[in-house]
């Protein structure tokens, strides 16, 4: 994609950043995304919720808030109303709850429902927290657990246990917004969500960027209840094995790791969480800052690949 060139046109596209930032002046700048899926759970006013969630979350990883949102909508000609109702209400619920605010958006006909939101936030030029700030020495820091995609597959072919199904939703509807405010208080120089491309896929990302290598510990990555079950029964979403192909070359596996631990670290995710790169030394404060987030890791100097798993 061409870009053209502007000065106040902070964040780009060429990072592969989780949303675009544009200069309005030199105390303010825009943060803008979109992102919009098919339905991951059944309940409607569930989906649009996680949908906003989702949504919400590449303004966090980028250290803005979320002001304003525009709605995209997909749904049948001949659909139910009520279920179109049921999930604008969910969306609309969680972007309150975030404090931004839709202002409208646009719908078109389609026999597949898809559901998500164009969100703008606001940032200081100064405070951005890009996927290429990541530096050598610093620690890894993953704030959620991953397994959400294997999790919805498995509900999608009737094998998943209804308490492995609540807390994937319970994860998927809880906002990044502490998560970011937690690591403002530290000196982050890097950060970006995980979602779709998985815990692997944006690790990549963060390591091409920053033109270093991370080192994970997998056994520390914290995993959903009931994740490594849907993976040993071969609940694997089609985006895991896509993300498998476009990714693996980079990564240097130890061979002890479990298949379907490794697995689990390609599953693309939804409303996922942050993965942040801040120095050693505030790695634990973060972690005691904020439950449930983890030091998975550490920055090194770019050696043969960009991710080296052990």
């Amino acid at each position: 994609m061409p870009r053209i060139a502007n000065p106040n046109v902070l964040i780009g596209f060429e990072t592969a950043d989780d949303a675009g930032v544009y200069r309005l002046r030199d105390d303010l700048a825009l943060v803008q995304t979109v992102d919009f899926f098919t339905p991951i759970v059944d309940d409607p006013f569930t989906f649009g919720a996680i949908a906003a969630a989702n949504s919400l979350s590449d303004i966090y990883a980028m250290g803005g808030t979320p002001v304003s949102a525009l709605s995209v909508v997909a749904f049948p000609g001949d659909g139910d109303p009520e279920v179109l109702e049921a999930i604008l209400r969910g969306g609309v619920e969680k972007m309150r709850e975030a404090g931004c605010a839709v202002l409208g958006g646009h719908s078109v006909s389609d026999p597949e429902i898809k559901f998500g939101y164009a969100v703008t936030g606001t940032i200081h030029p100064d405070r951005i927290k890009p996927n290429s700030g990541a530096r050598a020495g610093d620690a890894l820091v993953f704030t959620k657990a991953l397994g959400t995609g294997a999790i919805a597959t498995a509900l999608k072919r009737g094998i998943a246990q209804t308490a492995w199904v609540e807390g994937a939703v319970d994860s998927m509807l809880t906002l990044n917004r502490a998560a970011c405010e937690a690591m403002l208080e530290f000196e982050v120089h890097g950060c970006t969500d995980v979602t779709g491309f998985g815990f692997l896929g944006h690790a990549r990302e963060m390591a091409v960027a920053s033109q270093v290598t991370l080192e994970i510990e997998t056994s520390r990555i914290r995993l959903l209840p009931g994740a490594l079950e849907c993976v040993r029964a071969g609940a694997k979403p089609g985006g895991l094995a896509n993300n498998r192909e476009f990714v693996s070359g980079a990564v240097e596996p130890a061979s002890s790791i479990d298949p379907a631990w490794l697995d689990l670290l390609y599953d693309p995710q939804t409303s996922g969480g942050l993965l942040i790169a801040l120095p050693e030394a505030d790695a634990d404060a973060l972690e005691a800052r904020l439950p449930g987030a983890v030091h998975v890791g550490r920055v090194l100097a770019r050696d043969n690949k960009p991710i080296r798993l052990l």
